[in-house]
């Protein structure tokens, strides 16, 4: 268990206070709001900023009855966070997981307005989830319970107010049944562009080309604007991946394109490795026939140690939060940490590998690449239009690139890391907003 080692300012603690907050050191949402208003600190926002960024604007909770193919029924419970949406909509995706809490959502949200902010997307930040575990559950049950879910969350959610996507444990099937509830229960007027009301559709209804892939096309264009100022060259590098899903696997396959050499990999079913290299688009049928790396005849498995200890340049974690510690860290031999998860490093994680030389590429900047080809479905939905994947994939490149480029300009600013720098640029946006836009009422 890691313990707090990390002082923070007086002004973070005065918003704490101010807001009834009791700070905990383990609480992720209270650590990411700490780093977010050390950041304003940096850039001396208004007091008022402050505390409307410390605390989401709505937290809806919600209860499912749902039947189950048995004729029994179970009741799920779902949240719905709303951050901030000083920019425009809500945005963010919905998540099935077994292991939900409500701080986490509320993380995960906040981490979507700093996300859209620094991309200079015209969306806010939401997230939402369902405490199930969607493997457990029929294809009529998480039909059934999407589509109630939906209904529940009513006027919440909306192409003009909030629009969710797909998260962990949810994919384009369930965007489709989310769409097609909301389309039926929406005014007449609106019925054209109702289903833009989620993204990361299915092609043939509404969705947008290059949407599958696209936070691990993003990441991998940060990649190739920041790796040459560290003198490391993207087609001779190693790297090792935590997570083989949707996101890890296509990290895996496009850096693999690009000639880089996965040594390693390890998901929930345990850890593989190979010095000459792991075949990514191998592993990624492996991966979708078995549910998972165990197994996978072209790698040797290996122990979680071995996984951490293994010499790469890029450490990428693809899963979940929180799955770097300090007693990882500690095991890590790698140049750069790539976070394509969202905030998978603790505090003293970080701190542990940036003394230790390492750089920390931090998520915001990362995997904002989902949520950029989210906004093109949204804006292809609202033109009735259609593009193509090549259209998609440079408009995508150029957000990515600038993105980096403000991170960098910021860390140079402010002579701090890179994490810091994203904050910091994704604030002095909102800050600009607010500015010109004013507290109504």
């Amino acid at each position: 268990m890691e313990t707090a080692d990390q002082n923070y300012t007086s002004s973070v603690n005065d918003i704490f206070e101010e807001t009834g907050a009791t700070f905990e050191y383990q609480n992720l949402f209270h650590q990411t709001i700490a780093s977010i208003l050390e950041a304003c600190d940096l850039l001396e926002v208004p007091h008022r900023l402050k505390l409307i960024i410390s605390q989401p604007k709505n937290e809806l909770m919600i209860h499912c009855p749902v039947e189950m193919d048995d004729g029994s029924w179970r009741l799920f419970k779902g949240y719905r966070v709303q951050h901030n949406n000083v920019l425009g909509p809500y945005k963010g995706g919905i998540r099935y997981h077994a292991d939900i809490k409500l701080d986490e959502v509320k993380t995960l949200s906040v981490l979507m307005t700093m996300k859209c902010a620094l991309a200079r997307l015209p969306f806010g930040g939401a997230k939402g989830a369902v405490r199930v575990d969607p493997r457990g559950l029929s294809k009529g049950e998480l039909m059934r319970l999407t589509r109630r879910l939906t209904s529940a969350l009513g006027s919440n959610i909306g192409p003009d107010y909030d629009i969710p996507a797909p998260d962990v444990g949810t994919n384009a099937q369930i965007m489709a049944w989310m769409a097609d509830t909301y389309i039926h229960s929406a005014e007449p007027s609106i019925k054209v562009t109702a289903r833009g009301v989620v993204t990361g559709k299915p092609l043939e209804f509404g969705g947008s080309e290059g949407r599958e892939k696209a936070t691990g096309q993003g990441l991998v264009y940060v990649l190739e604007e920041l790796l040459p100022d560290m003198g490391i060259e993207l087609d001779q590098v190693s790297y090792s991946l935590i997570g083989y899903g949707n996101v890890g696997s296509w990290v895996g396959r496009l850096l693999a394109a690009r000639g880089a050499n996965l040594k390693a990999v390890m998901d929930h079913t345990g850890a593989i490795y190979n010095e000459a290299g792991i075949d990514a688009e191998q592993l990624a049928w492996h991966v979708q026939k078995t549910g998972g790396v165990k197994g996978f005849t072209e790698a040797c498995e290996i122990s979680e140690q071995a996984f951490y200890s293994t010499a790469v340049d890029l450490f990428i974690p693809a899963a979940l939060e929180q799955m770097i510690d300090l007693e990882h860290a500690e095991k890590m031999n790698c140049k750069v940490l790539v976070e394509a998860a969202n905030a998978p490093t603790t505090p003293r994680a970080e701190k542990y590998l940036l003394k230790k030389g390492v750089e920390v590429l931090p998520a915001i900047l990362c995997n904002a690449g989902g949520v950029t080809v989210s906004y093109f479905e949204w804006k292809q939905n609202r033109q009735s239009e259609s593009w193509d994947a090549e259209d998609v994939d440079a408009r995508l490149k150029k957000v990515m690139v600038r993105s980096a480029r403000r991170v960098n300009k910021m860390a140079e600013r402010f002579d701090c890391g890179m994490r810091m720098a994203s904050y910091a640029a994704a604030m002095e946006h909102i800050n600009t907003v607010y500015e010109l836009r004013g507290s109504f009422p």
